[in-house]
């Protein structure tokens, strides 16, 4: 459990006090912009509403920070109000957390963030979405097809800045701490991208700049499903969103231009949220079945856990299958190429089963059930954990000392950086850091795991955003402190 209300504490001196702290790109959260280089407290103001207290953290998307309170608020902060679409995403609220306000009086269970959106599930199974209009499920069903190979301008006629992100790391420089990162390895995996995707640059709008009404959706919209379809789960990508409902199936809507809305073609922008086939079609790489009824008895009965990447997907079944789709240019489908996965398709993880995953901007990672840790897909800034830069076009375990003998519990991605937290309630960062994001005290990067010190706390959750980093801990009881 996490924290709770002091209602349900029989005496003050067992209350375990819930705390959120936060490290790395948070503009609003410190002086003059600065990089958030450890874990620091956030305190929930009193204006939150008089005994309330952090509930979860969700992560967040590109400069600001999401979590939730026992009350069932939506909690953001961390932005500027220079930052553009991140700032208008987050309520406008900077340095002081504050709650979101959403057309609802339904409590807020879960949330997630993309580069420039957001998703609020309810605790009636409502979900709610804001930003990026093609993030955002309307009437109108916008169906530009990708063919060729080209891809297509989306609906606002131009490249959004995540484009920008995705094929310039060769210019964000890289201090990597057990391994070198090249450059030129960067440079070759932009111009593969200018190849394979054609994608015009010139056009695209700077990371701040305001998109007008007709690119942005600042109020929340009700998204409407089927007759009796309770969601329980959201994830947001790049520019798209999964959903899970309580029946197992994923839904999904937004940018599938590399099959990361599971459709098995490369449609432009689904405006109305789809049923992922993630079972029934479902492939099984190379050796496919003809029959849907033993493909079924496989990969399980039921989807349990999604994640979105920048561009892909990733989901896990109920039998501990691992599932992926969308863009494969650096692995990060795990299938042993780069190409794009239309479909959701399979990993072979030798029989073994995984119980959750995650996904940044060009990597996957999961955790298997006897707590192992598996990376796949880019590996420019060491996001993999391997202790080298190469990428990883097929699940790599990580055999890092510092993971040897421990057991993960729970793993989250930023766009380049990846954190674990294991059942000793040990929390372990590695990837990029030049935001601060890993919590080490220093902006070098990490390719293997390193040890975030949280010293006084109990680890409960973490929870990454683009550039930062949140975690759910709890103080120990009074009464059990030494003296």
């Amino acid at each position: 459990m996490t924290g709770r209300g002091s209602e349900e504490c029989a005496e003050m001196e067992e209350c375990r006090e819930a705390v959120v702290f936060m490290w790395g790109y948070l503009p609003g959260a410190s002086p003059e912009k600065s990089p958030i280089l450890s874990p620091a407290p956030v305190l929930l103001p009193a204006s939150v509403g008089g005994g309330d207290a952090w509930k979860d953290v969700c992560g967040g998307g590109c400069g600001f920070a999401v979590a939730t309170s026992e009350s069932g608020k939506l909690i953001t902060w961390g932005s500027a109000d220079d930052e553009g679409q991140s700032y208008l995403i987050s309520g406008k609220h900077g340095e002081t957390p504050e709650p979101f306000p959403l057309p609802t009086e339904a409590a807020v269970a879960k949330a997630a963030a993309g580069w420039a959106h957001c998703a609020a599930v309810t605790e009636t199974g409502e979900v709610y979405t804001w930003g990026w209009k093609e993030c955002v499920p309307s009437e109108k069903i916008a169906c530009g097809l990708v063919t060729g190979g080209s891809f297509q301008n989306d609906s606002t006629g131009k490249q959004n800045s995540l484009l920008n992100d995705q094929v310039s790391a060769k210019d964000q420089g890289s201090n990597l701490t057990g391994g070198a990162i090249f450059q030129g390895d960067n440079k070759r995996a932009g111009e593969e991208i200018m190849k394979r995707r054609k994608i015009s640059l010139a056009e695209q709008e700077p990371e701040t700049s305001i998109p007008g009404d007709d690119f942005f959706t600042i109020s929340p919209l009700l998204v409407k499903l089927g007759d009796g379809v309770r969601i329980t789960a959201v994830a947001a990508g790049g520019r798209h969103t999964l959903a899970l409902s309580d029946m197992g199936q994923v839904w999904g809507w937004g940018y599938g231009g590399e099959g990361q809305l599971g459709l098995g073609t490369r449609v432009k922008t689904v405006a109305t949220p789809h049923i992922i086939p993630c079972i029934e079609q479902s492939a099984l790489g190379k050796g496919n079945m003809s029959s849907s009824t033993q493909v079924s008895k496989l990969l399980g009965s039921c989807v349990k856990g999604i994640a979105c990447g920048g561009r892909h997907s990733v989901v896990v079944t109920d039998a501990g299958k691992l599932l992926t789709f969308g863009w494969g240019l650096y692995g990060q489908c795990g299938h042993g190429t780069t190409n794009d996965q239309l479909r959701p398709t399979c990993i072979s993880l030798s029989g073994t089963q995984v119980e959750k995953v995650a996904a940044g901007l060009w990597h996957t990672i999961c955790v298997t059930v006897d707590g192992r840790v598996y990376a796949f897909g880019g590996n420019q800034f060491g996001q993999l954990g391997t202790g080298a830069d190469q990428a990883e076009n097929l699940p790599r375990l990580l055999d890092a000392p510092n993971l040897e003998s421990r057991h993960a519990k729970m793993i989250s991605c930023g766009a380049r950086h990846s954190v674990v937290l294991t059942e000793d309630g040990q929390l372990f960062s590695w990837g990029w850091n030049k935001h601060g994001q890993l919590g080490l005290g220093d902006l070098t990067d990490r390719n293997t795991p390193f040890r975030v010190s949280i010293d006084g706390y109990q680890p409960k959750n973490v929870a990454c955003g683009w550039w930062h980093t949140l975690l759910m801990a709890e103080r120990p009881p009074l009464s059990s402190k030494t003296v």
